[in-house]
């Protein structure tokens, strides 16, 4: 029995198809189950990212710190575009985490204080950085917010004070 290819005329595959697969469904025999079909096409990468490669940019907190915080109030897409996550997962983490109460205004737009993007750093950091489960984040907050928060701060310290002593060792 012959193999049909249906994306490409000469039956060749084009040079594009090779990075990241798809899987396509296609007909079989009535008896039979459906076959999947792999096909490739690069740097299209679809769902949700793993953790490693969010963790890709371990200095996010320090960014933050530096980042002026001007304004009273921060709509969900500024917040989000901070911590380069989706609005959907600040929703998420707003439902999730009692710490986190952002205003709302009339229309129901959520406007967050420099006090939730504090609180909103906390989390992450116990989230992404820390690897803790929703639930483990949740315990530890909720057993001493003031011990993580400190602890949090402590962190942040030591990573000042490192990223200062690699600065002096490179000008040596």
């Amino acid at each position: 029995m012959h193999q049909l290819d249906l994306f490409s005329t000469s039956g060749v595959p084009h040079p594009t198809e090779a990075a990241v697969t798809r899987p396509v469904k296609v007909k079989a025999k009535a008896s039979s189950k459906k076959a999947a079909v792999a096909t490739t096409i690069p740097g299209k990468k679809r769902g949700r990212k793993s953790l490693k490669e969010l963790s890709e940019d371990p200095d996010l907190i320090m960014e933050l710190d530096k980042l002026v915080l001007d304004k009273q109030y921060y709509s969900i897409s500024e917040v989000a575009a901070m911590f380069k996550v989706n609005t959907s997962l600040i929703r998420y983490w707003e439902n999730e985490f009692d710490i986190l109460q952002p205003k709302k205004n009339r229309k129901g737009d959520r406007l967050f204080r420099q006090e939730d993007i504090h609180h909103l750093k906390l989390i992450y950091h116990l989230l992404r950085e820390r690897k803790y489960t929703i639930e483990g984040a949740k315990q530890k907050l909720k057993e001493d917010h003031k011990l993580a928060a400190r602890n949090f701060e402590m962190v942040q310290a030591l990573l000042k004070v490192r990223g200062f002593l690699t600065e002096l060792k490179d000008q040596l």
